[in-house]
């Protein structure tokens, strides 16, 4: 069992430090996940310090094949098992005792120069980085299979009774609302694409405690190194600046919420009052009491992951409200909510592609719902406009019709009586949800041509997405 070793601290201390505190202090559980980011850390400030003249050749070499050698472990798990035998604060500290064990005098000046301040504010932008592209990936991804099925549902020109407040409101393709589920999760992905590009800028390594180095550290080849454009300006706001993180795990929440909203919806057409989409075996769970149970629990979780993933920003967000510049011990808390709320979105939005792929829908029960509701009065009062009628009148009109009908949907009677009533004796109404969506004249709109140019648009901007230079 490591105890006082274990430490990058102590020599002004008259007793060690009390096992409980140190427990409760740790954040090694949270941060395992940073332990590759930190060994590139460690081998550019190695970097850093070699080609600043801190350390000679011999002492480098040593330290980067202990850090090689410390990769390999965190592959094989075999330095995870080292990390929790230990009384270890963080995984940084586990990294420099297990350098310090493998190459025990080069060891000693790995940390020459350099604090936990900005070693761990770099292997956090390194994690950001990394997390941040996994995530434009996955949305992308998402993104792409929802253009697939609007493409599939295009072709069939399948219809759905588009609502709102859960009311039928109009007509559409039901391609128009995949493609529109698939513009969300290309916002998410461009979120992503920032937050790794903001992640690139500045290299807080050197930047010490809080005020620099007075070791001649190479600071611009360490950057270079890890993929930074130019090394922190300003080691003050460098060692204390989580802005990035947060920035990640905002993206992360925010594409969570995507992936709620369209589940909601999938949740709801799953019911057999609906009966719109079903979900496959190899997806859908079961009851454990009720043999006849077939329930969307991927997309019921989706749901509630939204929910952890705002609680969870929250909370990172006020963590960070009320410190001062420089670093403070508050910023771990931080740290935890960016690694812990970021893992759990991205294995969200996972589940969430995984299950959508066992989804299909039933063209028959939607198209022949898509008229339900009156949904294409607002055509009848489109063409009531288009015949002079003011907008308000034909409003109107159309609502007086609706309210007397003994129908749910507005069809020859209805459009009889509105003649009737306007003295329009030849007024044409596309009262089938085909015509009605073939009649939108709008860039945009639900019209099959308006959707094919949409989708190829966006297949296209996803390209170009996937294709920047990161």
């Amino acid at each position: 069992m490591h105890v006082v070793s274990d430490l990058q601290w102590g020599g002004r201390f008259a007793q060690p430090p009390d096992p409980q505190l140190i427990a409760f202090g740790s954040s090694l559980e949270d941060d395992l996940v940073l332990a590759p980011f930190d060994v590139r850390c460690s081998r550019a400030h190695v970097t850093a310090q070699l080609e600043g003249g801190v350390i000679e050749r011999p002492a480098a070499e040593a330290l980067q094949a202990a850090l090689d050698f410390v990769a390999d472990e965190i592959g094989s798990g075999a330095f995870e098992r080292f990390a929790r035998a230990g009384a270890f604060e963080d995984v940084h500290g586990a990294i420099d005792a297990r350098v310090r064990e493998l190459a025990p005098e080069a060891g000693e000046a790995l940390h020459a120069g350099r604090s936990r301040n900005d070693q761990v504010a770099t292997t956090l932008l390194l994690y950001v980085r990394d997390r941040a592209e996994s995530g434009l990936r996955v949305s992308s991804k998402i993104a792409r299979r929802f253009l697939d099925l609007a493409q599939t549902a295009l072709d069939d020109r399948t219809l759905l009774a588009a609502t709102t407040h859960w009311q039928p409101a109009q007509p559409v393709l039901l391609a128009f609302w995949l493609l529109a589920a698939s513009a969300g999760f290309e916002r998410a992905g461009r979120r992503f694409a920032g937050v790794a590009e903001d992640a690139l800028r500045f290299a807080p390594l050197g930047s010490g405690a809080l005020a620099g180095s007075s070791l001649p550290l190479e600071r611009d080849a360490a950057a270079r190194e890890l993929g930074f454009r130019e090394p922190s300006r300003n080691a003050l706001d460098a060692v204390g600046d989580r802005d990035v993180a947060l920035d990640l795990l905002h993206a992360a929440a925010r594409a969570v919420i995507t992936a709620s909203r369209p589940s909601e919806e999938l949740i709801v057409w799953m019911t057999p009052a609906f009966g719109y989409a079903k979900l496959g075996d190899a997806a859908a769970t079961g009851s454990s009491l009720m043999p006849q149970k077939r329930n969307p629990d991927p997309f019921e979780l989706v749901r509630a992951a939204a929910a952890s993933a705002l609680g969870t920003l929250t909370g990172a967000l006020a963590s960070v409200k009320g410190l001062g510049l420089s670093y403070h011990r508050d910023l771990q808390e931080t740290k935890a909510l960016v690694i812990g709320g970021t893992e759990r979105a991205l294995a969200a939005l996972g589940a969430f592609d995984a299950a959508l792929a066992h989804v299909t829908f039933d063209h028959d029960a939607m198209t022949a719902a898509a008229a339900r509701g009156f949904t294409v009065a607002t055509d009848a009062a489109d063409a009531l406009i288009a015949r002079g009628i003011p907008a308000r009148s034909a409003h109107r009109f159309v609502g007086e019709v609706v309210a007397a009908s003994g129908s749910q949907t507005f069809g020859q009677n209805e459009l009889e009586v509105l003649r009737a009533n306007t003295g329009l004796s030849d007024l044409k109404v596309p009262l089938d949800p085909l015509d009605s969506v073939a009649a939108k004249r709008t860039s945009g709109s639900t019209n099959p041509s308006q959707i094919a140019k949409a989708i190829a648009t966006a297949r296209s901007e996803l390209d170009a997405l996937e294709r920047r230079k990161g």
